[in-house]
């Protein structure tokens, strides 16, 4: 093969292994692939885009927002407290050993009826008591003794001896014999302990067989009907604009509070006010729990009142609100809010009358990135 067929060759192959380069708007660069146009996302401005089939899936819902005269409402720190009326405290007044009652010793949560038996304590005395008051009863036994003689004597004598005389015998005689029974019944003498009022036992402190001391606690009763509410207030002003009140022991829950009254001396520094659960049903709290209370005014200001589920915190830990704006874009709008119950807060700035704000779903909303 000559030397000219190799070069022409070579030259073919290296036309055939070339790279090709595509026309112009033939290219696609480096660009990454489009995302899918259907999917939630967060825009730039903030501003979240979702489809209506997310918009289901999350069941978001909406409110038009409708101006309204809302009252001034304050938040209090509170906590529920026993009705004096309604519950008590069972202690003993002299220290011993714990017994049973007839029923037993009653447990947690148990029903009580003003009047029954709980518990028996058995009084306890030292070796040198015990022995002080055997030798005070083997006294008063030969004293009575004495005297019951000297009574039969001078009755014998009926007729020439005054009958004061024989009368006076007969009181010291049975004045001996009634001490005589008081001190005896007191070395094994119990307390019986009752229950002051009717309810459920919500403190046990006792097991049988215990050494109490004076004073101490063993059960707490309480009507679970009849709970108080305990707030503290450091605006004296308050006290004569209570329109009314609620109590929130959780998130969306709100339950209708009627004032009793409040104090006239500062405890820690507050003015403590009472509140019991107006209408019927039992409150749901427990004794000493943490409640917020929320008082509101007679005075009212404008606002827009929405569900308390609608307020959202935003990046920055402001409240917000989502608006829907348009039919898959919701709009965020940082708000000024008060509570105004547990259950609904009232929006004084932030947004407008007619537009649609999401009541339901806003956590969720808050969520898309």
């Amino acid at each position: 093969m000559s030397t000219k067929l190799i070069i022409a060759l070579l030259c073919a192959a290296s036309f055939l292994i070339s790279p090709a380069w595509a026309g112009p708007g033939h290219d696609h660069g480096d660009a990454s692939p489009v995302a899918a146009s259907n999917a939630p996302k967060r825009q730039p401005d903030g501003v979240v885009f979702l489809p209506k089939n997310s918009q289901r899936q999350l069941a978001v819902r909406t409110r038009v927002a409708e101006e309204a005269q809302t009252p001034v409402t304050v938040e209090l720190s509170g906590k529920a407290v026993m009705d004096a009326n309604a519950g008590g405290r069972v202690q003993p007044t002299q220290g011993g050993r714990l017994e049973a009652g007839p029923r037993g010793l009653p447990s947690l949560g148990q029903q009580v009826r003003k009047g029954e038996v709980l518990a028996v304590v058995r009084a306890s005395t030292s070796a040198i008591e015990r022995a002080n008051q055997q030798a005070l009863v083997a006294e008063l036994r030969w004293q009575r003794d004495l005297a019951r003689s000297r009574a039969q004597r001078l009755a014998q004598l009926e007729g020439t001896v005054p009958q004061k005389d024989i009368e006076a015998a007969r009181a010291e005689a049975d004045s001996l014999a009634e001490r005589l029974a008081a001190i005896s019944g007191s070395t094994s003498a119990g307390e019986t302990l009752v229950a002051p009022v009717s309810g459920v036992i919500s403190a046990a402190n006792a097991v049988a067989g215990q050494v109490v001391d004076a004073r101490e606690i063993l059960f707490e009763i309480v009507d679970p009907a009849r709970v108080i509410v305990e707030a503290f207030a450091f605006d004296v002003s308050l006290l004569a604009d209570i329109g009314g009140a609620s109590a929130s022991p959780a998130a969306g829950v709100s339950v209708p509070l009627q004032f009793m009254g409040a104090g006239r001396s500062l405890r820690e520094g507050a003015i403590p006010l009472q509140f019991r659960a107006s209408g019927q049903g039992a409150l749901p709290l427990a004794i000493g729990q943490p409640v917020k209370v929320l008082v509101r005014s007679k005075s009212t200001v404008k606002g827009f009142v929405i569900p308390a589920s609608a307020l959202v915190k935003s990046a920055s830990n402001q409240d917000m609100v989502w608006v829907h704006t348009g039919a898959e874009v919701f709009e965020p709008r940082p708000v000024r809010a008060a509570a105004l119950d547990g259950a609904s807060v009232a929006v004084t700035d932030g947004i407008k009358a007619g537009e649609r704000v999401v009541t339901q779903g806003a956590a969720l909303i808050n969520q898309v990135r």
